[in-house]
């Protein structure tokens, strides 16, 4: 039997700390809610505690040198507050499935996680999605950023990918039990989904060293891309990239970010294989230089301007 009063207290702290968290992020002056008042008006619509697990790893680790489990039913508050942490990323699945949460603290690598609420906000506003755009994302995870964004993009034309089959039926039934029923499949999203293109928005939760060929080929004149790339700055960078509708495309980095890689593309590889310039000493910080990204004729080029 479950405790309707401890629930109604909980429910009513998860409103007051989606609010705080809004306001938090409100203070950014670039990205994020900034011009983007659909994205702050989905924000506070969409209880993001729903689409997290039960336990989750912190990703910070402890003294241990371990990443340690919160359980909503022990500590329900100190779960929901991390829930709603704006820099807080929540772990949900370690060494692809093969550690649980019942087998306690860990070091594995993780693979999947609800990403911060400030980079889904702010990668969102990258993306500029409108009600008329037809939209593929890839890396479904716990569902949460395609709730956000099917409150802009009509669900019918939504199309999201997780290469994990349980993620992917658990963020099927969460989306269901809001309304919201977008296609969710399970398969790898390296090679997008052809059958609903061409798309005018794609945006990856995974990052990758290159950008993967299918999805430029699915994506229309003029439309957007928002991803996550692999590069020599010791963590991602966000790329936002126009296609020319014809395999190729040209934009720029935008802010550092911190995602973990496709599947497919774990693998090391040079980065002079995948387009990117040799320089002389640090690598120069966003505010200070230009990078360039631009894909054609099957090969990945980054510029400093």
């Amino acid at each position: 039997m479950t405790d309707a009063p401890a629930e109604d207290r909980l429910a009513s702290l998860a409103a007051e700390l989606r609010a705080e968290c809004a306001a938090e992020i409100d203070s950014r002056m670039v990205g994020h809610f900034n011009d983007r008042p659909w994205l702050r008006q989905a924000f506070l619509k969409v209880p993001r505690e729903h689409f997290v697990p039960d336990q989750v790893w912190w990703p910070t680790p402890r003294d241990d040198g371990m990443h340690h489990v919160i359980d909503r039913h022990e500590r329900p508050r100190a779960w929901l507050k991390g829930v709603y942490r704006p820099r807080a990323s929540l772990i949900t699945q370690v060494a692809d499935g093969r550690v649980l949460p019942e087998d306690g603290p860990t070091d594995a690598p993780f693979t999947s996680a609800v990403s911060c609420s400030a980079v889904v906000v702010d990668m969102l506003h990258y993306l500029d999605p409108g009600p008329d755009d037809t939209a593929l994302e890839i890396g479904t995870g716990s569902g949460y950023s395609t709730a956000l964004l099917a409150y802009r993009v009509r669900p019918e034309n939504l199309v999201t990918i997780e290469i994990d089959e349980q993620l992917a039926d658990r963020a099927r039934h969460t989306l269901a039990s809001f309304g919201l029923y977008p296609a969710v499949l399970a398969a790898d999203g390296e090679f997008g989904d052809p059958a609903h293109a061409p798309y005018t928005r794609i945006i990856s939760t995974a990052a990758v060293r290159e950008i993967p060929q299918a999805w430029l080929d699915q994506a229309a004149p003029g439309a957007i891309l928002v991803t996550p790339l692999y590069g020599p700055f010791g963590h991602d960078a966000l790329l936002r990239l126009t296609a020319d509708g014809q395999g190729g495309g040209e934009g720029r980095l935008v802010t550092g970010v911190a995602f973990m890689k496709m599947r497919g593309q774990r693998a090391d590889r040079s980065f002079a294989e995948l387009g990117w310039p040799t320089v002389d000493g640090p690598w120069p910080a966003y505010a200070d230089a230009d990078y360039r990204v631009t894909v054609g004729g099957g090969r990945q080029q980054v510029r400093i301007c």
